[in-house]
């Protein structure tokens, strides 16, 4: 659960968004929105990774960070800390 809302979009693979107990199935192409303060998980039920991003504000991850288990995630106690991967050289993005 966090206070603010945050948004997943499936990319690759199948699971489920569990949202209060509530079980949806997901695959690519999908989008999740969890209102803040809503219990959820996002559950791979596939046999492939799945493959998502999440979009919330203020950033609470450092930039590039995988967890590729519920387990891992729980047990990094990582944050943000204010630097990014993001290159305005090798991008056409005006800044």
């Amino acid at each position: 659960m966090h206070t603010l809302d945050q948004f997943f979009r499936i990319e690759e693979g199948v699971g489920e968004a569990v949202l209060e107990g509530v079980k949806t199935p997901i695959r690519a192409g999908f989008a999740v929105v969890v209102p803040a303060g809503t219990h959820h998980n996002i559950i791979n039920t596939g046999n492939i990774p799945l493959r998502l991003y999440s979009l919330y504000a203020p950033p609470n991850h450092r930039d590039g960070v995988v967890h590729h288990t519920r387990a891992d995630a729980e047990a990094d106690s990582e944050h943000f800390d204010g630097k990014t991967t993001f290159d305005p050289a090798a991008s056409n993005l005006a800044v």
